[in-house]
């Protein structure tokens, strides 16, 4: 299925030998793509592209657009997706390209890598040793509070009133602990960092979380940092009074393609 769609996953060095794939592959071996195809890696001009053939009445691009309005089917496809992209960047610098990304045969794909040559090599060299390390914030909801009496001969309307909004301060006060809480490991992770993001709130319908999303950050460390790095979210947990943080990686530096972010041709490459 050379000839036919094939869908891009990462970018990746090529390492010149002839007869051999990019050594990131060795840890693809019996690893599958979006459509349980396996994943090979296509070569030109120094770099290599990790693809695999995906089905048109999947990935063409009348398909692809219906599709993408499917929440479950999208939720399959950007875990396969991480998955090609994480386990490839493992040991090696990766530049992932943009899920859905679907070129037509394999010159299609050389042509993804031409057109993207200087961006993907710059890339390349800035992010080279580097991982990403996710940190997320959450606050707990004050308690509810307890329904008050309304205004009695023995409490004036009045105090009633400065009651209200003495509880209604109190609950303010506490959040704008929890953001105080939430800037201060911000800054701290990020001076540990070579360079740090920040991502919108995750929507509570798609994180499942009931607590207030306060941080969504990205840090991009060198690898052999790492654990340094890990040790010091775990520390600020221990002191972050009011927060619950949470650590994912080190993954492939997904946030920080960008400003030279690596998007590939569409379906029509």
């Amino acid at each position: 299925m050379t000839e036919g769609l094939q869908y891009a996953y990462a970018v990746v060095r090529d390492t010149g030998a002839p007869d051999a794939a990019p050594h990131t592959l060795d840890a693809l071996e019996g690893l599958r793509g979006v459509a349980g195809e396996p994943v090979r890696a296509v070569r030109h001009l120094g770099l290599a592209v990790l693809a695999g053939p995906v089905p048109a009445e999947d990935f063409d691009e009348g398909s692809l657009r219906e599709r993408l309005e499917d929440m479950s089917w999208l939720e399959g496809v950007a875990r396969a997706h991480q998955r090609v992209v994480d386990t490839a960047g493992a040991d090696a610098c990766v530049i992932p390209v943009r899920m859905a990304t679907v070129c037509r045969g394999e010159e299609g794909l050389r042509r993804m890598l031409a057109g993207g040559r200087d961006r993907f090599a710059a890339a390349l060299d800035r992010l080279e040793g580097r991982v990403e390390w996710g940190v997320k914030a959450y606050a707990a909801p004050p308690a509810p509070e307890k329904p008050s009496a309304e205004p009695s001969a023995a409490v004036s309307g009045r105090d009633y009133l400065r009651r209200r909004g003495a509880q209604r301060r109190a609950t303010e006060e506490r959040w704008g602990r929890t953001e105080d809480g939430a800037r201060l490991v911000h800054d701290t992770l990020a001076r540990l960092a070579e360079r740090a993001r920040l991502h919108p709130p995750q929507d509570a319908r798609l994180s499942g979380e009931s607590d207030h999303h306060v941080l969504n950050a990205a840090y991009l460390v060198r690898r052999e940092d790492s654990s340094q790095f890990a040790v010091r979210v775990g520390e600020l947990a221990e002191r972050a009074a009011g927060l619950r943080l949470e650590l994912t990686g080190p993954w492939a530096p997904y946030s920080f393609v960008a400003p030279d972010e690596a998007e590939g041709a569409g379906a029509g490459a």
